[in-house]
């Protein structure tokens, strides 16, 4: 089966009267835990922007915390599944202040743990990898935007 162009299920989503289109989301939301973690975002946090990002950032630091660092491989699987974590909630905020935000923390906790990065490649390119995606997303923000953030930033390259 083809899957439908965005306009085109557009356009057939305006022809619904509006309890079939919320029968069509429930029905959606049923399927995938994604799903449903999107319209739980976009009907009850997305007006609250802060305490998405607060929220989210207690999430990181627990994870940070409970993190096994004995071991480099397990620690580089943790910081992993963290940055997965961190990318699946910037997603749905299709925000880049908070996509900035997001991975600030996460690059400052990353460098909190004190893990020796110099013996594995892997977490030295997780690391910059990060930071480059930070950098490409303060230059699509305003002029005064981009400062602050370039200054958080330059501090994490130290």
């Amino acid at each position: 089966m083809k899957a439908a162009s965005i306009s085109e299920i557009k356009q057939e989503l305006k022809k619904l009267p509006q309890a079939d289109v919320v029968e069509l989301c429930l029905r959606l939301a049923r399927y995938k835990k994604e799903n449903k973690e999107l319209l739980t975002y976009l009907l009850f946090e997305s007006d609250d922007t802060e305490a998405y990002m607060r929220a989210i950032r207690e999430e990181m630091d627990d994870d940070f915390a409970s993190m096994n660092r004995s071991n480099l491989y397990i620690a580089k699987k943790s910081l992993r599944k963290i940055l997965r974590t961190v990318n699946k909630y910037i997603k749905y905020a299709a925000s880049k202040e908070i996509e900035i935000e997001l991975l600030l923390h996460f690059c400052t906790s990353y460098k909190g743990l004190k893990i020796p990065v110099h013996k594995s490649t892997a977490l030295a390119n997780l690391y910059q990898g990060q930071l480059k995606k930070i950098r490409a997303s303060i230059a699509t923000l305003h002029e005064d935007l981009q400062y602050e953030y370039q200054r958080q930033a330059d501090r994490l390259d130290d």
